[in-house]
C-alpha cells in the first residue's frame, strides 16, 4: 500500500510499526536494556546490552526463536568462564560469536578464550533507533557498535546496524568488523541463529542447499542421514553438530531454512559464502533443550585451535575492514512450498 493511502487508514504509524525501548525489572534480566521491535505480524526484541542480538522473535503470532532454560539475562560472571559459559547462554533467534574465538573454549599461548567468545555478551555504544519514511518506505532501524578491546592486545570493533521495512516480514543484519588496533588480530566470527517450538516440532523441516555433509563427531554420526529431519523430544538425547557444504549463485548466495507446513510458517537464513564461507548446523532433540541452531560462519566449529593448528585462521590487518550481511526472512503460505526447489536449484547450479 502507497504512502497516502496507509497514512489513510491510521493517524499514528506506531499503531504498525514501532521501535520502542525497555529495561527489564526482574531476575537475571534485571537493569538490562533492549529495544521490542513490532512490524505488522513480526515481533522481535533487540537487545542493547548484549551486542544488539536478537533475543525473542515471533510471526503470524507463533513464537520463531529458541529461548535456552537460564532464560533472559544481562553481563554476568559466567560468560567468560570456560565451560560455565553455557549458564549464560540464553539462546535468542541471533546470539553472535567471536570475535577471538567461537565454540569451545580454548587457551593458546597461556591466555583464555571463553566458550563462543566475548562479543555476545557486549553492551552496545552510541545506540540509536529510529521508525520513519524513506520515501514510500516506512523503515525501522536500530544501530549501534560493541567494542572488544584489552590493554596491550586487540582492539575490534563490530558496529551493527538491524533494519526492517514495514510489510516485508524480514530483518537484515548489516555488520562492520574493523581492527582499530596496529597489529595484525585473528577475527572469528559465527552467527548462532536458532529456531524453537513451536515453529520447530515434529513435521519441521530443515531445508539447506547443502552439497555435503559432514557429522563434527562420534555422536553426531549416527544421526547424519537425519539433519533434515525433528523428531519428538527425548530424555538426554545427546546434541548433534553437522558440517555443511553450502552451494550457491554465482554471486556466492545461499540461504538456510526451517519450514513448519503444519503452522504455515518458516525462516529463512540468507547469506553470502564469501562473507561466510563456513556452515554449521546444530540440532538438538533433548527434552528441553529442543532446538536447530542455524550457523553461517567465518571459521569452522572445531574453533581456534584447530584453524592454528591448520594455519587457516581468519585474520584482520591494522585498520582493515570487513562487513557481513545476514537477512533473515519470516515465510508464510506458499512461500514455503517455494524454499525446497530454491535448494534443488542452487545444488544443480542453476
Amino acid at each position: 500500500m502507497e504512502k497516502k493511502e496507509l497514512l489513510r487508514q491510521v493517524g499514528s504509524m506506531q499503531q504498525l510499526m514501532h521501535v520502542r525501548p525497555v529495561a527489564y525489572e526482574e531476575g537475571r534480566a534485571r537493569g538490562m536494556k533492549a529495544f521490542q521491535v513490532k512490524n505488522g505480524l513480526l515481533g522481535f526484541t533487540v537487545m542493547a546490552d548484549k551486542c544488539l542480538d536478537i533475543a525473542e522473535a515471533s510471526f503470524c503470532g507463533h513464537n520463531i526463536s529458541f529461548l535456552a532454560k537460564p532464560g533472559l539475562m544481562g553481563r554476568n560472571h559466567y560468560d567468560t568462564n570456560g565451560l560455565e559459559a553455557q549458564r549464560s547462554i540464553m539462546g535468542g533467534l541471533v546470539f553472535t560469536c567471536g570475535l577471538e574465538n567461537i565454540c569451545a573454549p580454548c587457551s593458546v599461548d597461556g591466555k583464555d578464550y571463553p566458550m563462543h567468545g566475548r562479543i555476545r555478551t557486549t553492551p552496545a555504544e552510541h545506540v540509536c533507533a529510529n521508525a520513519c519514511w524513506q520515501g514510500e518506505k516506512y523503515v525501522a532501524t536500530i544501530t549501534g557498535k560493541m567494542r572488544e578491546a584489552e590493554l596491550f592486545g586487540e582492539n575490534l570493533t563490530l558496529q551493527r546496524k538491524i533494519t526492517t521495512v514495514y510489510g516485508e516480514n524480514k530483518i537484515y543484519l548489516e555488520d562492520t568488523i574493523a581492527n582499530e588496533g596496529f597489529s595484525t588480530e585473528p577475527m572469528m566470527l559465527l552467527y548462532h541463529i536458532n529456531a524453537g517450538y513451536p515453529l520447530l516440532g515434529e513435521k519441521s523441516k530443515i531445508v539447506l542447499p547443502t552439497k555435503k555433509v559432514t557429522p563434527r563427531d562420534g555422536a553426531s554420526a549416527p544421526h547424519v542421514g537425519r539433519w533434515g529431519s525433528m523428531d519428538a523430544p527425548k530424555d538426554n538425547e545427546p546434541e548433534s553438530v553437522f558440517l555443511h557444504e553450502m552451494a550457491a549463485d554465482q554471486e556466492g548466495n545461499t540461504f538456510a531454512a526451517v519450514l513448519n507446513g503444519e503452522l504455515g510458517i518458516g525462516l529463512k537464513v540468507e547469506y553470502n559464502i564469501q562473507e561466510l564461507p563456513y556452515f554449521m548446523q546444530w540440532k538438538s532433540i533433548a527434552s528441553g533443550d529442543y532446538v536447530v541452531g542455524l550457523e553461517p560462519a567465518n571459521s569452522s566449529v572445531y574453533g581456534k585451535p584447530y584453524h592454528i593448528k591448520e594455519g587457516t585462521l581468519h585474520k584482520m590487518e591494522p585498520l582493515a575492514v570487513e562487513t557481513k550481511h545476514i537477512t533473515l526472512s519470516f515465510l508464510s503460505g506458499g512461500q514455503l512450498g517455494q524454499i525446497e526447489q530454491e535448494a534443488e536449484n542452487l545444488c544443480k547450479g542453476e
